[in-house]
């Protein structure tokens, strides 16, 4: 990987601006219940993504925030209202690829081709163009960093699909925390999703189920030290299923994949509040896609 691209980092009122973003998939698509959900019921299956989303809509809104939405084609193939209303009310759309599958179950050729499917669909639907890219569960890793330089040849201009840290679903350990440029020659950067380091330890603290899980008060500690420490915008994502305690549940699931999808849904948008209030937030490209930071190297 290339070195790391120094930047001035955005701050408003004096306080560091944090990426807040939300990754735009049904409560049925997740890695959690790939392998008890057929990909050919998601038709039969009930929406509940476009009263989601404009769920996180109204909270974006209620709270000033602005925010970038890394949207499955899938969505966008079926709700193009909801894309526009998303562009229309002030946020950026970036993919999230076509359907949720994990970059590691692709040939490049047929990355590629995800990547041109749903770059399409989304485009079409908002029209707007897409500049940002989220690979499904984080899944670019070591074993498949080619696909960052397929997303460098289609001309993303970034990337935010790396989690540095190990889990048992996904993980690039030894990958740099903060933005760089993975590809040498290209202006592609990489935004990873935010972890710390306390006590020679590396903990995930990007948001998500690691968010909704564990109490506030941690990953507000952990944005604090990222931007008073480390002097680092954090890179928070969530999901609009996280917003939902009303979802239907998927009783076949295993009991571990349950428990970590369903466990604290009714407090969930209550903490997203707090995070709002207590943060600066923006939009992706407003904060990593700066003409200095373009010539930096």
């Amino acid at each position: 990987m290339s070195g790391a691209v120094i930047a001035n980092t955005p701050r408003r009122n004096g306080r560091i601006v944090n990426a807040m973003s939300v990754d735009v998939e049904e409560h049925f698509q997740v890695g959690a219940f790939e392998r008890v959900i057929d990909r050919a019921d998601w038709p039969a299956m009930t929406s509940r993504v476009e009263a989601n989303t404009r769920r996180c809509l109204d909270l974006f809104e209620a709270h000033g925030v602005a925010a970038t939405f890394f949207t499955l084609g899938w969505v966008a193939e079926r709700a193009p209202a909801l894309m526009r209303e998303i562009v229309d009310r002030g946020h950026e759309l970036a993919s999230h690829g076509y359907a949720h599958d994990r970059v590691h179950t692709f040939t490049p050729e047929a990355f590629r081709a995800d990547l041109r499917r749903a770059k399409g669909l989304i485009e079409d639907a908002s029209g707007t163009i897409v500049r940002g890219y989220r690979a499904p569960s984080f899944s670019i890793g070591r074993e498949n960093a080619w696909a960052l330089d397929v997303l460098a040849e289609e001309g993303y201009a970034y990337s935010s699909s790396v989690a540095p840290v190990q889990s048992d679903h996904y993980g690039w350990p030894d990958a740099p925390r903060f933005l760089h440029r993975p590809v040498a020659g290209s202006e592609l950067i990489e935004i990873p999703v935010s972890t710390v380091e306390y006590g020679g330890r590396r903990m995930a603290c990007g948001g998500g189920g690691y968010f909704r899980l564990f109490p506030y008060r941690l990953s507000a500690w952990a944005i604090e030290r990222l931007n008073h420490v480390e002097r680092q915008p954090a890179v928070f994502y969530f999901h609009p299923w996280e917003v939902d305690p009303n979802q239907p549940r998927i009783p076949n699931a295993p009991l571990k994949s349950r428990v970590r999808h369903y466990t604290n849904l009714d407090i969930m948008e209550a903490k997203i509040a707090k995070v709002l209030k207590r943060f600066a937030w923006d939009r992706m490209d407003r904060i990593f896609l700066q003409e200095d930071l373009q010539a930096a190297a």
